[in-house]
């Protein structure tokens, strides 16, 4: 098994700041199907926001109907594993949750999963999922098609640790930012190195993430266009774990533009597993300097 890397640069060359500046940022507001498949007269629906899969966060939403009334089934133990098959036959996956929740309220069953790269030649992204109805458990799989995630607000990016450990940084939130404070959320996630495999595809231990739990992401935003002098804006606030699992705080953009979400991440212990100081020098006609962990976003 190979594990997808996404290597985070230091520096942003020769980027048109002024056509990305002019892109219009896609909204998601609205669930809708994103794929479907049939089993034993089950349908098995997932829904997404605007029924897309995007490289980066998604919340999953999943349902069991009758095939023939298209009334929802009573299931239970409902089980999610996206996994990616490269050209040479490596698979890998990425952080996702395997068992989903049951939400009455809306009756379906809710996860996510942080698809790490988009759907071409070489990858090819596959849905393993199970359901139990009457004490019978069913197994189908699903081949999807992961797109780019053209709204930079919920952008991602993967490091190796000074701990040696793979992680994930998603943003969730806000998708639409305004010159304010926003609320800011993502998800921190780790790989979690496999152990003796069952020998039975999928295995699950074998494609193992967990959320991070009790880190501190550091949070320094800053403007590196070469005319904004990569300065920054008050009232951050770093992000911490919430009870839902997620991380939270506050950003400030203080003007619509390109901003770079400098970070640093902290263990528990304060330890730091990522992440150096943001620059403040600055040369005129050169972009600013970023910090070794970053995110960029786009309003």
């Amino acid at each position: 098994m190979s594990l997808l890397l996404i290597v985070v640069s230091c520096t942003l060359d020769k980027t048109d700041y002024e056509s990305e500046i002019n892109t219009v940022v896609p909204k998601h507001y609205e669930f809708k199907q994103a794929t479907a498949v049939n089993k034993d007269g089950y349908t098995i629906s997932i829904e997404t926001l605007n029924g897309i899969f995007y490289q980066g966060y998604n919340e999953i939403r999943l349902k069991v109907l009758d095939t023939q009334t298209n009334e929802n089934i009573n299931v239970s133990d409902v089980t999610f594993l996206p996994i990616m098959t490269k050209a040479d036959g490596n698979k890998t996956s990425c952080p996702y949750q395997y068992t989903l929740d049951y939400k009455p309220d809306g009756k379906y069953y809710s996860g996510y999963s942080v698809f790490t790269d988009i759907s071409h030649t070489a990858a090819n992204w596959k849905l393993y999922l199970s359901f139990t109805v009457n004490k019978k458990m069913y197994k189908v799989n699903k081949d999807v098609t992961v797109n780019e995630q053209t709204n930079k607000n919920l952008n991602m990016t993967s490091f190796t640790g000074n701990d040696g450990e793979q992680y994930y940084i998603a943003l969730i939130a806000p998708q639409k930012p305004k010159v304010a404070e926003n609320k800011l959320v993502a998800g921190i996630y780790k790989f979690n190195k496999p152990v003796a495999s069952t020998g039975n595809f999928p295995d699950p231990s074998q494609f193992s993430y967990s959320e991070v739990k009790g880190y501190t992401l550091q949070l320094d935003p800053r403007m590196p266009e070469p005319s904004m002098g990569n300065h920054s804006s008050p009232n951050n606030q770093d992000l911490i774990q919430g009870n839902n699992g997620l991380y939270h705080g506050v950003v400030n953009y203080t003007m619509t533009g390109n901003w770079t979400l400098n970070f640093i991440m902290l263990d528990q212990n304060g330890k730091i597993i990522k992440g150096t100081k943001a620059s403040t020098d600055f040369t005129p006609g050169v972009p600013g300097a970023k910090s070794e962990l970053f995110i960029d976003t786009l309003f």
